[in-house]
């Protein structure tokens, strides 16, 4: 249960981390006029390597939930397949 219980806190944290990353990456940069006299414009530029690296965040953050969830409902089914006191070992069906 303690596995499960770091899997899920790591994977909430690499999810805040992907989030900071991905506001990380957006710079606001003023943009010169095309022609003459026109006004300058804004527009936001995207860093290459902090969206790599959220990418990657998430992605990390997406396989610990899935095997945290993935434990967490293993553990729930080990823990009421114990044994019943009228009928003995319940048996199970699948991998858990």
């Amino acid at each position: 249960m303690k596995r499960v219980i770091i899997e899920l806190v790591a994977a909430i944290v690499a999810g805040a981390a992907a989030v900071w990353c991905w506001f990380g990456a957006q710079t606001v940069v003023t943009v010169a006029p095309i022609l003459e006299g026109e006004p300058q414009t804004t527009s936001v530029a995207y860093s290459p390597p902090m969206l790599v690296l959220m990418l990657l965040l998430a992605t990390v953050a997406g396989v610990l939930t899935v095997v945290g969830v993935t434990r967490l409902i293993a553990v729930g089914r080990a823990g009421s397949a114990a044994v019943t006191p009228a009928t003995g070992p319940v048996a199970t069906s699948g991998p858990f």
